[in-house]
Parts: C-alpha cells; structure tokens; sequence
C-alpha cells in the first residue's frame, strides 16, 4: 500500500516494516488539519503513538525528504522512564533510516560522557527522560536554540512522577517558534495547565472512544482464594501458555519472591523492578525478545515503557491501585492490531473492588475462575497433538536415526517416549482450593478451633495494615505471632483472634504494657475483648447507618486494606515474620512509599 500524503522515505519505512494501513492516531495526526500546529493527543497505550508522532513532525524535520544540516537537534522527544525513551528511538531509527536522522538517547542509568559526546558529534533528534535531558541542559551539552517540534510523550505519566519542574525547565529553553506536541492517555488538570502555557492554538485529537477498555485486549477476572493466588498464577501461564507473559506485583519483594517461585517451577522469567540495574533489565528484556524467557515479573514502575511484540498474556497477580494503572498494565499487550487477554486475580473478599474498578474504566470483563488441573491438561493434549502432527522437513541424519529407533522399538512406544519428552519440558500444574465454601475463608490453623476476639481503637483510617499490627500485638501481648489469629480491619477499629488457652494471659500483658507510659504511641491503643465478632460489629453498623441518625453516612474507605501506589509494601503472601520486639513500625506514621525507577 501507499501513503500518498506522507514523505517517501517514511511512507517506503512503513511498507517494509509491514504497514499495510495507519492506526486512527497516526492518520489523525498527519491529516490537514493537524500539519505545523501544536497539537493534544488522547490515545490509548499501544495505539501507535510513538509512529504517529514520528510522522507527525516530518514536516518540520525534512527537506525533499532528507534532513538537512543543523548545528543542535531539530527535534526533542521527552519519555517518562529510560525503557519507554529507548523504545520510542528504536521506533524513530527505523522510521528515519533513510533521512540521514542521527539520534541520540539520553537516559538516566547509562553513561553520561558518553551521551555528551554524541551530542557533540551532532543530533538531529534527540530522546531522553526529563532528569538526564535537564542534566545536560545545564552543563550547556544540549543546544536547543534551533529546535523546531518538541514531543512529551505520556505525559500524564511525567507529571505523575514529579517531573514537572525538569519540563518546564527544558521548555523555557526552546525558541518560541517551535511546534509542541503533548501525548498523553488521560488529560487531568496538570496536563491542561502545561498545554495552556507552553501552547498556542492546539488542536485537540483523541482517539480514546466512549468504552475505554483496549478492543484487541480480552479482560477476564479470575477468583482465587487469597492463598491459592501464586498456584492461580502457575495455572494461568500454564493454561494460556502465552509466548511471552508479563506478571504485575505491588512491590519489589513481591517481584523478587514470584520470579524465584516460578523459577524454581520450571518456568523460563526474569524479574523488573526499581532494585535491578539498567543492564540488568537490558539483559532481561533482551532475554524476552530473543525468547531465553517467556515470562516477566514485574512492577508498574519498571514495566512503563515495555513493547514487546510477542506479549500476548498480562495477569495482575496483585489488583492494580486504580483504573488507569489497570489500563497502563494491560496496555503492554493487544499493540498495534495484536489480539491479547489480561487477567485479574481477586481474592475472593475484594471482588467488590475490582467491580467498581472494572465500572469506573467501562471495562466488561469475563468473570471466571482459575484454570483446573483437568482443563490445562485437555490443553495441553490439544497442543500436543496440533505440534506432533504438523508437518515437518527432517534432515536425513535425523531419519536415519529414526529409522533405526523404529527397529529397535515399536511405533507406539516411540510415540510415547515422544509425548513423555514433550511433557517433562512442561511445568507441573497445581490443585487449588477452588471454589467452596472453606476457600472464602483463610485456611485453618491448628490451636484456633476456639477462639476469643479482641478489638483495637484504629483502622484504615490511621493507616492500621496487618504488618504493622502483628509486631504490636507480640510486644503488648507478649506472645508470637503463631499466637495471633485472623486479622480483620475496618475503617476506625481492628479485630484479631487469640486462642482461648492464651486469652486470660494476653488480656493481661496488655493490660500491663499499657500502664507503662513509655511515650510509644503504640501503648495509648485500646486493646480489649470485643463481645461480638467483627461480622456482628458490621451488621450492627449498617443498621445504625439505616436509622435517622444515619441515613446518608457512609464508613471511610472501600472495605478493603489501603494499597499504596509506587514499588511500597503490599500483600499477596502471607503477613511478613515478626515478634516481640522485631520487625514492626509505629502504624500511625503512614508507611513509606517504594522506590522510583
């Protein structure tokens, strides 16, 4: 096919890298209507941005179809994180291959001498993450005094990650003629400021349509009791059996402890996350593209960015904060006309969570459950049997020897050497708990057949989680953690079990710990036996919400455990080790959030 309104060297790059037709937002851009004027891009993730704003600015970068001599770059692209940067110059370096471009990526994590000396050497465009373009802006390495388009890609994401000032910085820097181009899926307020200051007559193009779920992407929510969730996980990539897989966790403990599991299983993963150098996520996604791994675990922060054109499987082992996050994670698969599935894993007591997420982002999703031991193996056998029948061209060495193997041995035991040889290469699946009864609640302990509860006077509201509780308890109590039972948090108290035969000598240590004016915040908590469970306590709640008093009022909160955004602490494994005295952190500071990238 031709494009007829674009120039002949990118039109010729876009034949030969297989574009049969232009995605909405790259025909948007190069329409009339868009040429030589600012412009605002709503578009989903794998949409085709990166192309349409390449073909975008072509105009003011090329004369008859070549790039014409210049001092400093011509063109600026701006990218959230250094994986996005570096996929955004492999995507220009094909489509400008024969313009003459010379592109130079800027990026935090790699060598900057190095950087500085091909900017030096002469860059017609340049890519880089705000922090290292900022850098050498200041160290007088990048001249933008000739600069004639600047593109922010996803730049809600920028914003996002505290950016702002690198951007505003960098744009001061350019000349007032230049052409600016603003990418972004959402457009919150900050986005709008930033258009309003550094813009002049944009025009608005979004190609986001009214159901913002991706249409090449099938979503499906998959129940899990809360321990089945990494057995849920094996299933899934057994089940799908995706040519490449990418595994989102909350945190990087949580990257670092599913990556050794499924390691360990058999599988072929490589791990992402804020605590992994620039060449050894290099390593990693080079081992995805040249399909050493098949599986990814990662993080939201060290996924941004990720095209990998095999990627057909996103699962969110653990719920994403919010409904953009859930549409960034998916957005790593379905690119560019490409069919794929994402999958949510909800515990069964946030499904209610994942509703109103999936509602918010006008996203219907297949609700199911985790793949059987019986349905992977029916796949397994049907894969098996389409691989084994297909055709094949055999060296004559290789029917030599199975000429002699059929003398040796007849053609169904060979046969079913061949299948046993097939399987053993496969990862053993798991049973789960599936879906009963016992599987909504968590799985008995022994000694906790009769139990007493016991109340504290903070919640959700005063930043109360699990993890923070547990090491109170063991210090107030002075028992172990084996001693404590459920954990159950609402909005403004916290209920937990102890074991009858402990209950007496808990109530009180506490009593006793509590007396002690130590100036810890933790020995002002009120810790008492509750005379209702806390299914009680909620029902006598809503009823009084019901009453006049209440009518109208509703609990702070979503029912479910605050998860806080970035690579902080989360949970999908059971409540981390602790005791007396170890391990714990005062609950009424809030915790602190992960690393960034």
């Amino acid at each position: 096919m031709t494009f007829t309104n674009l120039p002949q060297p990118l039109a010729e790059a876009l034949a030969a890298h297989g574009y049969e037709t232009l995605t909405p937002v790259q025909t948007a851009v190069t329409e009339d209507e868009a040429r030589s004027r600012d412009l605002v891009v709503s578009a989903q993730t794998g949409s085709g941005k990166t192309v349409a704003f390449g073909l975008a600015i072509a105009d003011e970068l090329l004369e008859d179809g070549r790039i014409p001599y210049s001092e400093g770059p011509l063109a600026l692209a701006i990218a959230p994180t250094r994986e996005l940067a570096q996929q955004v110059s492999r995507e220009l370096e094909w489509l400008y291959a024969k313009t003459g471009a010379r592109i130079v990526t800027c990026v935090g994590g790699m060598d900057p001498v190095k950087e500085r000396r091909a900017l030096e050497r002469g860059a017609t465009i340049v890519v880089g993450t705000p922090g290292r373009l900022r850098d050498h802006l200041e160290r007088g390495k990048l001249n933008l005094s000739g600069l004639r388009a600047i593109v922010l890609d996803e730049a809600d994401e920028m914003l996002d990650m505290g950016f702002r000032d690198d951007l505003e910085e960098i744009l001061d820097a350019t000349p007032e003629g230049r052409r600016t181009l603003l990418f972004s899926a959402t457009m919150p307020r900050p986005i709008e400021a930033l258009a309003q200051r550094y813009q002049k007559n944009a025009l608005r193009i979004s190609t986001v349509g009214e159901n913002r779920g991706h249409g090449d992407i099938a979503y499906k929510a998959v129940t899990v009791a809360p321990s089945d969730i990494e057995r849920a996980v094996v299933n899934l990539l057994r089940f799908h059996d995706a040519e490449t897989a990418i595994l989102f966790c909350a945190t990087r403990d949580n990257v670092k402890h599913l990556h050794a599991t499924l390691v360990e299983r058999g599988f072929s993963a490589v791990a992402l996350s804020g605590e992994h150098s620039q060449n050894e996520r290099n390593n990693a996604l080079q081992a995805l593209r040249d399909r050493r791994a098949r599986v990814c675990v990662a993080t939201d922060v060290a996924a941004r960015g990720i095209d990998l054109p095999t990627l057909t499987l996103v699962v969110h082992v653990e719920i994403p904060r919010d409904a953009e996050t859930l549409q960034h994670r998916s957005g790593r698969t379905g690119r560019a006309g490409r069919k794929g599935t994402a999958v949510i894993l909800v515990p069964y007591p946030r499904r209610r969570r994942v509703e109103m997420m999936l509602r918010g982002a006008r996203i219907e999703a297949e609700w199911g459950e985790a793949p059987t031991l019986e349905s992977i193996r029916a796949q397994d056998r049907e894969r098996l049997m389409e691989k084994l029948l297909a055709p094949v061209e055999a060296e004559e060495d290789d029917r030599e020897i199975a000429r002699v193997l059929l003398e040796k041995v007849s053609a169904e035991d060979l046969a079913a050497a061949l299948v046993i040889a097939h399987r053993a290469a496969m990862p053993q699946p798991e049973e789960l708990i599936g879906n009963t009864p016992e599987s909504r609640e968590p799985r008995h302990r022994p000694g906790f057949d009769d139990v007493v509860w016991f109340s504290m006077d903070v919640g959700r509201q005063q930043n109360a989680e699990a993890r923070w509780i547990l090491p109170v308890l063991c210090r107030r109590g002075h028992v172990t953690r084996d001693a404590v039972g459920q954990i159950r948090i609402s909005a403004d108290q916290t209920h937990f079990q102890i074991p009858v035969a402990l209950a007496d000598q808990f109530a009180a240590s506490v009593q006793r710990t509590a007396s002690h004016d130590d100036g810890e915040y933790e020995s002002t908590i009120l810790i008492e036996r509750s005379a209702e469970a806390p299914r009680d306590v909620a029902k006598h709640r809503s009823r009084d919400r019901e009453g006049p008093q209440g009518r109208g009022r509703r609990p702070q909160g979503n029912g479910y455990p605050r998860s806080e955004g970035g690579e902080g602490q989360s949970s999908f494994r059971p409540r981390p080790a602790g005791g007396p005295g170890g391990g714990g952190k005062p609950f009424h500071k809030k915790p602190r959030k992960g690393g960034r990238d």
